[in-house]
């Protein structure tokens, strides 16, 4: 007994040493609020939603170093609704909807295959105050929701903030720059779309309080998922910001095309954080503006949100927002929003 056990035990720590260098964590974000909505063209509503700041998820995310300067990591984490219990973002959508890919690192960048960030993620997210709020930042209601008084039409990115089925290739950082080029496979079978598909790169620079990205995409696949096609739409933005310590500036401009719809749109934001002194807080502000060139017609959508965030711990705020939301051929053609929620990493 003594010796099985001995063996048993040499057996533990020979299988904690091959995996010493191996590292694998769970992660995810918890993020609700309650609040009253009103969209430009919609019906008040009063809710206990989901994302308020962020959208919530979970997953798993680990790495692996292989030596010799190589490394392997594999990102799999799924949305969820914390309002109702389900899964995604939305009906429909798949379940590790958010990241399901594995990647190689090295000297020689990153290459990476399976579903991740779209190209236009990340310079969305950073260069506005509100990040990647699906729920009052005005540059993200703009760029990736539907506008109910289009048609439901998203500006943008029609083919979401992350691609399925795509290779992409991060280079080195030089500097503070890197770029990230796209290319997701459309996989379609049907004569004349074999060759549908979705391509985009960016370019993320950041030099002490000065960050610069732009994007560039163009989209033939709808996501999430296995995907169909869609009339091609190509889209690019450019956006920075600024760190002045007593204030942090934004600022992004932005244009659509969909050339088989004759439907063209130009977008830009402008926002502010500043740190409210004595205090772990930030009062934030925010605008975007799009003019949408349809045949025969002009519209305009403006929206603005001005709010505060409160750090309770490293991990855990609180904040409260209001929103103005106007649709020059809406009707009604204005609406407002209040919302307060707590947010909460792990």
């Amino acid at each position: 007994m003594k010796k099985s056990f001995i063996a048993l035990a040499a057996a533990l720590a020979c299988t904690g040493a091959a995996y010493a260098q191996s590292n694998v964590q769970l992660t995810g974000l918890a993020d609700m609020y309650a609040g009253s909505i009103k969209m430009a063209g919609q019906d008040r509503k009063s809710v206990v939603g989901s994302g308020g700041m962020t959208t919530s998820w979970w997953g798993i995310k680990g790495t692996e170093d292989l030596g010799s300067g190589l490394k392997v990591d594999f990102n799999i984490t799924a949305f969820m609704r914390m309002d109702t219990g389900e899964y995604g973002r939305f009906p429909g959508d798949t379940f590790f909807s958010r990241d399901a890919n594995i990647g190689l690192n090295g000297s020689f960048g990153r290459i990476g295959l399976g579903r991740d960030k779209a190209p236009n993620f990340l310079p969305t997210i950073l260069t506005n105050p509100f990040g990647d709020s699906f729920t009052i930042s005005p540059l993200v209601l703009h760029a990736d929701t539907p506008t109910a008084a289009w048609g439901g039409a998203r500006l943008s990115t029609p083919a979401d903030t992350g691609w399925s089925n795509m290779l992409v290739y991060t280079t080195p950082n030089f500097g503070g720059l890197t770029a990230n080029v796209y290319y997701q496979f459309g996989e379609q079978s049907a004569p004349g779309d074999k060759s549908k598909k979705n391509v985009g790169v960016n370019a993320l620079y950041f030099s002490g309080p000065l960050s610069l990205t732009a994007f560039y995409e163009r989209d033939q696949i709808t996501n999430p998922g296995a995907g169909v096609v869609m009339p091609t739409k190509s889209d690019w933005m450019l956006g920075g910001s600024y760190d002045f310590n007593v204030v942090k500036l934004y600022a992004t401009y932005g244009q659509s095309k969909v050339k088989d719809l004759d439907r063209k749109s130009k977008t830009y934001s402008l926002g502010l954080d500043v740190p409210v002194t004595g205090t772990p807080g930030t009062v934030k502000a925010a605008v975007a503006r799009t003019k949408a060139e349809w045949t025969g017609a002009d519209a305009t959508r403006t929206t603005a949100t001005l709010g505060y965030d409160h750090f309770l711990s490293k991990r855990t705020d609180v904040y409260t927002a209001l929103m103005y939301d106007r649709v020059s051929d809406a009707a009604p053609k204005t609406g407002t929003s209040l919302i307060a929620g707590i947010r909460h990493r792990f």
